[in-house]
C-alpha cells in the first residue's frame, strides 16, 4: 500500500469525494482516504503521478509520503512526519485574530445597542458609520477566516461541497443581506425616514457572519487538539528511539546519527541508555526494559547471542551488540508503520457514515434553500427567514459523522500498540470484537514451544542423579528435539558431562552407545523391550505419564531397565487463565494440534479448552478453520510457517510475535509478548472501540437528526427557535464531542477481565456429521499416523480423520456417507490392517 498526504479535505464529504477520484484512476484496486490523519492509503498498479493528478483534479492537494525522506529513523523521519501536528498552531493564530476582532464588532453591534456602552461622538446618532464600521469589521475577520470561503467554494464549483461550504454559505449570506440593508438603511437616512432607519439596523446581522467563522474556528482547534492527542502513543513511542548511536569502527567508538547504522555495524549501550537498532548481543549481559514495544513491565535479561531491540531501555550493564536491522526495518519501525497504514484504512462500519456524508452537504443546502422560502412564503420577513435558513446551513455537521469512526479506531490502534497489541487494519481492529470462535495452534500457543522434562523416574536400585547422568551421556550426541529438554535439566543441575563411545542414533527407534563400558540404550518402550527387561508396573506408570500428554523415555543400562525421563512441552502459565477469560466472553475455544488424541486431550484438559481436535496436519489446519466458520466467525492464533493458511483463512489471524515473519505476514493482528492473555485483551480492546464507535455514530445522527429541524423552525410553535450563532457554536461542540468521547478510549482497562461482557453470539448449526472409529495394527510412529489420515483425507467423503498409532485407532468424521469397505481399501492400501470399524 502506497501512502500520500491528502490537504484541503475539512470533512466527511471532501475524504468521500477524494477516494471516489482516486478509485476511478485505472490500475488502482482500493482507496482508503484518513480524515483524521490526512492520509490516502492506495492499492494497486498506479503510479504515484496519476493519484495525484486524480486528487488534485477533485480540488486538493496530494505528495507522496516519504518521497524524500529516505532510510530514516523512526524518530526523525516519515512516522514523525505523519504525526505531527501542523493544524493546531495555525488554527490558534487565527482564533486568537478573530477573537480580538470579534470582541470590537460586539462592542459595537450588541454593547451599544442593547446595553448602552459608550462610544466615540462621531458615532453619535451616525447609523451609517455604525453600519459601516461593523461592516469592516467583519470583511477583516471574513479574511482572516478566508480558507473555508476558498475550500467552501472551490468545492462547490467541483460539484462536490463539503462542510467548509456550509460554513460559507451561511456567513456569506448574513453578510450580504446586512451589506444590502446597509445600503437600504443609508437610502433611508437620505430620505431622513428614521422609522426605516432603525428597522434597517434591526435587520443587521454582520455579528452572526463573524461569529460563525469564529466559532467554527474555536470548534477545529478543539478538534484538531483532540485529534493530536489520539496519536499520543505512538508519538510517546517514537519520543524513546535515540537520535544517535555509539558505533564501533576500526575499534574506535564513534558517536553516529542513528541513521548512519549499518546492518552489520557493531555499537555498544551503556546502562540508561536506550538501544538505537535491532541487533543480537555479542557481549556483556545486562536487564533491559522493553515496555516501550511490548507493555511488559518486567525487564527481559540479555546475554550474548539473545536479540535487542531499537526504542528499548539498557537498565544495569554494559553491551556490545551487531546490528541487524536498521532504519525502516527495526521492530519499532515496523510498528509504527503497522499503526499508520492501520490509520489509512476504513472500518467497515465506516461505510455508513461515508453513503450518508456523501449526500449530506447537497441535502443540507437543499433543506436551507427549501426553510427560507418556506418562511418567505408564509409571510416572515426576509430577515426571519433567511436567518433560518442560515442555521440550517451552520448547525448541520459532517464532520462528525466523518469523524465518528477515525478517531476511535485510531485511539484504539494507538491503546493496543502502547501494550504489544497490532491491530494491522481498522477492519481487523472491528472484527475482533465480533469473533464467536477462537481456535488455539498448540504448540508455542498454549505451549511454550520447548519441551521440558517433567519427571525423572528411576528403577529400583538406581538413584535419580545416576538415571540423569547416563541419560545426559546418551543424548549429548543426538540431535533429536527431545534431547535438548534432557540437556537443558542436566546442564542446570550440573552433571558433569562424559563422552560415550559407539553411539548410534536408530531412527524411529532409540539411541545406543557404550559409557565406562557399560552399554546404554535408550528410546520408546517398544525398543527399549528390544533392549532390557520391563515390569508391567513401569509400564503402567508410562501409560499414565502418557496420558498427561507427556513423552515418556526409557533408559537401560548393560540390558537393565535404569528408569524413565518423562519430557513435554508444558503448557504456558497464562494460557489456563487466557482460556476462561475468553470463554467468559462468550467464546468457543478450539486446540488444533498434530499431536495423537490421548497427548491432544490431555493438554486440551490442562489448559480448560471446549474442543479438541488432534490429529491435524499442517495442510489440514485451513480446512478445519472452513468447517469451523460454518458455526461463526473465527479467529485462529497461531506462531509457525505451517499456521499462515489457517490464519488467512480465517475471519481473523492472530499471530503470536515470537512467532516466524511468515505466520505475522499473514496474521491480521500481531502479540509481541507472545503471551495468550493478550487474545482476550485484544477482544476486549475491539469491543469497547466497536461500543465507542456506535456512540459517536449515534451521537452525529441524533445531533443532525434534532438540529437540522429546530435550525429549520419547526419547533417554534413549541417556543423554541434557534439564532444561527448558536447553530455555529453548536456545528463547533459536535465533533469536539465526537473526538472527546473517542479519548475516553486511553481510560480503558484493556486486561481487566471483569469487564467481560458476554455476547449473545449466534453459532451456526453446525451440520450433520457421522464418526466411525477404525481399529488398525501396524501403525508405530507419527510417520505412519500422517500416511493413514493422508490417505483417509484424500477421500472426498471424508471431512477428517484423527490418527493414534498409539491406541491404533483413526476418529473418522464422514460428510458424506461412505461404506466400510471403501475406508478399509485406502487404510490396507498403505500396507496397515484394519481389524474393525465401528
Amino acid at each position: 500500500m502506497k501512502q500520500y498526504n491528502v490537504t484541503g479535505m475539512s470533512c466527511a464529504a471532501c475524504s468521500a469525494r477524494v477516494e471516489k477520484a482516486v478509485s476511478r484512476v485505472p490500475g488502482v484496486t482500493a482507496c482508503s482516504v484518513s480524515l483524521l490523519t490526512n492520509s490516502m492509503g492506495v492499492e494497486g498498479t498506479a503510479s504515484p503521478r496519476a493519484v495525484i493528478a486524480a486528487v488534485e483534479g477533485a480540488g486538493y492537494g496530494a505528495s507522496e509520503k516519504g518521497a524524500d525522506a529516505g532510510r530514516k529513523s523512526p524518530g526523525a523521519g516519515e512516522a514523525e512526519d505523519v504525526l505531527k501536528d501542523r493544524e493546531t498552531p495555525a488554527l490558534k493564530r487565527r482564533l486568537i485574530w478573530s477573537v480580538g476582532f470579534l470582541l470590537v464588532l460586539m462592542y459595537f453591534s450588541m454593547g451599544h445597542m442593547m446595553w448602552g456602552w459608550p462610544l466615540p461622538s462621531f458615532y453619535d446618532d451616525n447609523h451609517v458609520a455604525m453600519g459601516l464600521t461593523q461592516l469592516l469589521l467583519t470583511v477583516i475577520i471574513m479574511v482572516i477566516n478566508q480558507r473555508f470561503f476558498i475550500s467552501g467554494f472551490r468545492s462547490l464549483w467541483n460539484r462536490a461541497p463539503n462542510m467548509d461550504t456550509l460554513v460559507a454559505l451561511g456567513s456569506t449570506a448574513a453578510f450580504v443581506y446586512s451589506t444590502y440593508a446597509l445600503f437600504a438603511m443609508t437610502r433611508a437616512q437620505v430620505d431622513m425616514d428614521m422609522d426605516a432607519v432603525m428597522m434597517y439596523m434591526m435587520e443587521f446581522y454582520f455579528e452572526s457572519a463573524a461569529m460563525i467563522l469564529t466559532l467554527i474556528t474555536v470548534g477545529k482547534v478543539l478538534e484538531a487538539r483532540s485529534k493530536g492527542r489520539t496519536t499520543d502513543a505512538l508519538k510517546g513511542l517514537m519520543k524513546l528511539a535515540p537520535k544517535v548511536a555509539a558505533v564501533v569502527r576500526d575499534g574506535v567508538e564513534t558517536e553516529v546519527p542513528v541513521d548512519q547504522v549499518q546492518k552489520g555495524d557493531v555499537f555498544v549501550v551503556r546502562p540508561g541508555e536506550n538501544i538505537p537498532v535491532d541487533g543480537v548481543v555479542l557481549e556483556g549481559t545486562s536487564a533491559v526494559n522493553e515496555s516501550a514495544l511490548t507493555g511488559e513491565s518486567i525487564p527481559a535479561d540479555k546475554a550474548a547471542g539473545d536479540t535487542v531491540s531499537a526504542a528499548t531501555l539498557n537498565q544495569s550493564g554494559f553491551i556490545k551488540c551487531r546490528a541487524t536491522r536498521v532504519g525502516e526495518d527495526t521492530t519499532l519501525s515496523q510498528i509504527i508503520r503497522m499503526v499508520s497504514d492501520a490509520a489509512a484504512t476504513k472500518a467497515p462500519i465506516a461505510k455508513i457514515a461515508d453513503k450518508v456524508s456523501g449526500v449530506f452537504v447537497p441535502a443540507v443546502i437543499a433543506i436551507a434553500v427549501i426553510t427560507t422560502v418556506v418562511w418567505l412564503l408564509l409571510g416572515r420577513s426576509v430577515g426571519f427567514a433567511l436567518a433560518r435558513g442560515i442555521s440550517v446551513l451552520v448547525i448541520s455537521c459532517p464532520c462528525a459523522l466523518g469523524l465518528a469512526t477515525p478517531v476511535a479506531i485510531m485511539v484504539g490502534n494507538g491503546m493496543g500498540a502502547k501494550n504489544g497489541i497490532l491491530f494491522k487494519t481498522a477492519a481487523s481492529l472491528e472484527a475482533a470484537g465480533r469473533t464467536g470462535i477462537v481456535a488455539l495452534d498448540k504448540t508455542g500457543t498454549i505451549t511454550s514451544g520447548e519441551p521440558r522434562v517433567t519427571d525423572i523416574l528411576p528403577a529400583d536400585g538406581v538413584t535419580e542423579d545416576e538415571l540423569l547422568h547416563l541419560a545426559y551421556a546418551l543424548e549429548r550426541k543426538s540431535e533429536h528435539p527431545l534431547a535438548r529438554a534432557i540437556l537443558q535439566t542436566a546442564e542446570e543441575r550440573q552433571v558433569a558431562a562424559e563422552e560415550v563411545m559407539d553411539f548410534r542414533a536408530l531412527p524411529g527407534n532409540g539411541l545406543t552407545a557404550r559409557w565406562n563400558g557399560a552399554a546404554l540404550a535408550g528410546g520408546s518402550l517398544n525398543f527399549i523391550r528390544t533392549q532390557a527387561d520391563v515390569p508391567a508396573a513401569v509400564q503402567s506408570q508410562a501409560e499414565r505419564l502418557a496420558e498427561q500428554g507427556k513423552t515418556p523415555l526409557f533408559f537401560s543400562r548393560d540390558c537393565t531397565l535404569a528408569g524413565i525421563i518423562a519430557v513435554a512441552d508444558v503448557i504456558k502459565e497464562d494460557s489456563p487463565q487466557a482460556v476462561r477469560e475468553l470463554q467468559d466472553m462468550g467464546i468457543s475455544v478450539v486446540m488444533l494440534t498434530g499431536d495423537n488424541e490421548r497427548t491432544a486431550r490431555a493438554i486440551g484438559m490442562q489448559a480448560g479448552v471446549d474442543e479438541v481436535i488432534a490429529g491435524v496436519l499442517p495442510d489440514g489446519k485451513e480446512s478445519v478453520i472452513c468447517r469451523l466458520k460454518q458455526k461463526g466467525k473465527v479467529a485462529m492464533v497461531g506462531d509457525g510457517i505451517n499456521d499462515a493458511p489457517a490464519l488467512t483463512r480465517a475471519d481473523i489471524g492472530i499471530a503470536i510475535g515470537a512467532g516466524t515473519d511468515v505466520a505475522i505476514d499473514a496474521a491480521d493482528i500481531v502479540l509481541m509478548k507472545s503471551r495468550l492473555s493478550d487474545v482476550p485483551a485484544a477482544i476486549r480492546l475491539s469491543r469497547a472501540t466497536l461500543r465507542n464507535i456506535h456512540q459517536n455514530l449515534f451521537w452525529a445522527f441524533f445531533y443532525n437528526t434534532i438540529g437540522i429541524p429546530l435550525a429549520a423552525g419547526v419547533f417554534i410553535p413549541l417556543g423554541l427557535t434557534l439564532n444561527p450563532m448558536f447553530g455555529a457554536a453548536a456545528m463547533s461542540l459536535s465533533s469536539f464531542c465526537v473526538v472527546s468521547n473517542a479519548l475516553r478510549l486511553n481510560l480503558f482497562d484493556l486486561r481487566n477481565a471483569r469487564k467481560n461482557k458476554k455476547r449473545n453470539i449466534k453459532h451456526k448449526e453446525e451440520p450433520t456429521t457421522v464418526e466411525k472409529t477404525m481399529k488398525i495394527e501396524g501403525m508405530m510412529c507419527g510417520h505412519c499416523e500422517a500416511r493413514v489420515k493422508k490417505a483417509l483425507e484424500a477421500l472426498s467423503e471424508v471431512e477428517q480423520a484423527a490418527v493414534s498409532h498409539v491406541a491404533g485407532t483413526a476418529v473418522v468424521t464422514l460428510k458424506a456417507a461412505v461404506s466400510d469397505d471403501t475406508l478399509k481399501k485406502a487404510v490396507e492400501d498403505q500396507d496397515y490392517t484394519v481389524t474393525s470399524i465401528q
